[in-house]
């Protein structure tokens, strides 16, 4: 049985007594919320988004919501992405940064007006930093966090089930698109989007008291191709190449280090926050790039709570970011975080709790 101590501090989700009843065994925290991380066989689950398809419980992705006349300024100063063709119901995936063209955030952008935009934010405190801009600038916006809480449909069946649900129109959504619409009187938005390459849609759900009512619409639904509960697969989204922002990055990451360079734009006005830092990285090439590794040995050997030290010719040239067992691979493989002199193919050594372990250097992804 999965117990939490209750606080005030950590929110649950509206799904989270679906989860329970589902057998929720493992969970971390994520955006001061209850993210669930298994129900029990990891295995099972993960094959399950490979071949078939999957419920997760992500309300963790909490929005952010720009409203008023300067709404859509604000989402472009906080973004180094030119989002002056983005139309309302579209979305875009955005890489947040700081003044120092640091890494911070990467979310969906999601128009749902010419005077309401949501970020879907990974995990830190977007919500301060956009009041914060907004106010320092001067503008005529509301920064508030939403009653709305996603619940992704992940794998190759998901958008039978999704379509099952809500109609063959679907089909027709295009990737990071959305349409708001309801299900039995639960207001909702359908995006094709989600944290896994399997393919899905993440239903935002807006009225909180809706949660296991929505929850057991998509699981009854399901039933058909087999669905069931799960969760972000590390093992999933590592072999598709996926990265962890404040997982993979660190305070001091650009989006250039991580392969996210293709979702900056150079020429955004200059009042947009980071853009000044990130032209000059651009011109100058960042320090390290991001690599896939993979390490000898043949049993599952996860990172834990820590980056670990990869060495060539005895000397730090890196980081490995993260590590899990991938299924389909047959090995543990993860990310480095390594300099930009090191490329794939040379030799190098990851510092693991039991000792040195050779490695591979590869492009990524690995799938």
């Amino acid at each position: 049985m999965f117990t939490v101590h209750p606080t005030a501090r950590l929110r649950p989700s509206p799904f989270y007594e679906a989860t329970l009843a589902e057998g929720l065994q493992t969970a971390s925290v994520y955006n001061r919320m209850i993210m669930p991380a298994s129900y029990g066989d990891r295995e099972a689950e993960y094959w399950r988004l490979i071949n078939g398809v999957s419920m997760w419980d992500v309300a963790v992705e909490r929005q952010v919501q720009l409203t008023g006349p300067d709404a859509g300024r604000l989402a472009q100063i906080l973004s180094p992405r030119d989002l002056s063709k983005c139309k309302v119901g579209q979305g875009k995936y955005v890489a947040l940064c700081n003044h120092d063209g640091v890494l911070i955030n990467d979310p969906i952008l999601l128009k749902l007006d010419e005077d309401r935009y949501w970020f879907s934010i990974a995990d830190s405190d977007i919500w301060f930093w956009a009041r914060a801009i907004g106010a320092e600038r001067g503008l005529r916006v509301k920064v508030e966090e939403p009653d709305v809480s996603p619940l992704a449909v992940q794998g190759p069946k998901a958008e039978d089930v999704v379509a099952s649900i809500f109609g063959d129109w679907v089909r027709g959504v295009k990737y990071f698109w959305f349409r708001e619409t309801e299900i039995e009187g639960i207001p909702v938005a359908v995006q094709r989007s989600g944290w896994s390459k399997q393919g899905g849609f993440e239903i935002y759900l807006k009225d909180r008291s809706k949660g296991t009512q929505l929850w057991n619409i998509v699981r009854e639904a399901g039933q058909p191709w087999g669905i069931g509960p799960g969760a972000p697969t590390s093992a999933e989204r590592t072999e598709s190449g996926l990265v962890s922002c404040g997982g993979d990055t660190d305070d001091t990451t650009n989006p250039f280090e991580v392969r996210l360079g293709k979702y900056v734009d150079l020429d955004v006005p200059d009042d947009t926050i980071g853009i000044q830092a990130l032209r000059r990285i651009a011109a100058d090439g960042p320090r390290r790039h991001q690599l896939g590794l993979v390490l000898e040995g043949n049993r599952p050997d996860p990172l834990k709570f820590a980056w670990e030290d990869i060495r060539s010719g005895g000397r730090k040239v890196g980081d490995m970011t993260n590590c899990v067992w991938s299924p389909r691979m047959q090995a543990n493989i993860g990310y480095a975080l390594i300099s930009s002199a090191i490329t794939p193919g040379m030799p190098v050594e990851v510092m693991r709790a039991g000792g040195a372990v050779k490695a591979r250097l590869v492009e990524l992804p690995f799938l």
